[in-house]
């Protein structure tokens, strides 16, 4: 076990802090029954293996490895198309955490597009959510400066949403989580406004990494949740991770902290080489959205190959990427390109998720 700072507050407070009290719904009974309250107890690393990944549905019938297509240009239109068809589960009453892409400040596709941000917004209030926070960690910029760039202060202020800079929170919002069974030497951080929500919504780009990431869609994404240090512990968890051999293995490991909602990818303008901040910049014309990560991930990736793109994200099986098929191993949705159902708009969308097909398989 990593000697990791002591946590200086009390069990009802970390109960709280991670939704066990209040009802959140983003942990499950096996994980409440680690935490029985006792007078002395403190923290400690959360395993990863007693967290649940079930796709949330609000039909059971409906595919949990559906992947709505829409063509389009215009990325509000967009949006609510792909929620309109996804029938993602109600917000009503919800405390909704927006997890965009801040990476850096530049325009997308290298970030989330304010009008992403403001759409899925509007969506979440107009369905009833009691409470909507949005936050990042920059990689390569100053959050707050990227957040500022993109207008998530002023959209704050005009929607009555709550922006939260990571690199500003304090040592007991971070929760940490065990890195038995992964790659991560000492585990990793995840900040708690994400572990406090009662829905998460993971808004990404799509593009290539250039950094040995190879892709930075979905998966990669949740990066921008975990700690590069949490103060009063001196590791740089992400130096680690860019420093390793096993980085796309420790980006798909990092998942199982958390279980998303709605993933949506704006491939409206794609970096097919290069990225994550700037690459070559092509008009892919697409939204895409589902509950199921590893799907998603899977069809943007067939994108990028439809669109032209680097060896390393053309080459082999899209269920031989390290992602992918680390994500899949882990029970973090689809395995196989047969599982997933493509849901389109429109005959645009058809035609293109027709194209698309055969670089999924």
């Amino acid at each position: 076990m990593p000697n990791l700072p002591p946590f200086r507050f009390s069990r009802r407070k970390l109960f709280t802090r991670l939704g066990l009290l209040g009802g959140a719904a983003l942990l499950p009974p096996a994980l409440r029954a680690l935490f029985t309250p006792t007078p002395s107890a403190t923290s400690a690393p959360i395993p990863l293996n007693t967290l649940a990944q079930s796709a949330p549905l609000t039909d059971k019938s409906l595919n949990p490895h559906r992947v709505v297509l829409v063509s389009t240009t215009d990325r509000a239109d967009g949006v609510r198309q792909a929620l309109e068809l996804l029938q993602p589960p109600s917000f009503q009453d919800k405390r909704v955490f927006i997890k965009p892409n801040y990476n850096t400040g530049d325009p997308a596709p290298a970030a989330t597009d304010p009008a992403v941000l403001e759409a899925l917004v509007q969506a979440v209030q107009r369905d009833g959510a009691s409470q909507i926070t949005m936050g990042d960690r920059s990689g390569m910029a100053e959050t707050r400066s990227a957040m500022q760039q993109m207008q998530v202060f002023d959209l704050a202020e005009r929607y009555g949403f709550t922006p939260v800079v990571f690199d500003e929170l304090g040592q007991d919002d971070w929760q940490y989580f065990s890195g038995e069974g992964t790659s991560w030497s000492r585990g990793f951080a995840i900040a708690r406004p994400i572990l406090d929500a009662d829905a998460v919504i993971n808004a990404c780009c799509l593009k290539t990494h250039r950094f040995g990431g190879h892709f930075t869609l979905s998966l990669k994404n949740t990066i921008g949740m975990v700690a590069r240090r949490v103060p009063g512990d001196g590791h740089d968890y992400m130096q680690e991770l860019h420093r390793s051999d096993n980085q796309r293995l420790m980006i798909a490991e990092v998942n199982q902290a958390y279980r998303p909602t709605l993933n949506i990818i704006d491939g409206v303008e794609a970096f097919v080489g290069g990225g994550p901040e700037q690459g070559e910049r092509v008009q892919a014309g697409v939204m895409l959205a589902s509950s199921d990560r590893v799907a998603i991930d899977a069809v943007g990736i067939a994108i990028l190959r439809m669109l032209g793109t680097t060896s390393d994200v053309s080459s082999g099986s899209i269920w031989s990427q390290t992602q992918i098929r680390r994500a899949a191993d882990l029970g973090l949705g689809a395995v196989s390109a047969e599982q997933i159902e493509l849901v389109t708009a429109d005959s645009d969308s058809a035609q293109m998720a027709e194209e698309i097909r055969p670089f999924l398989s």
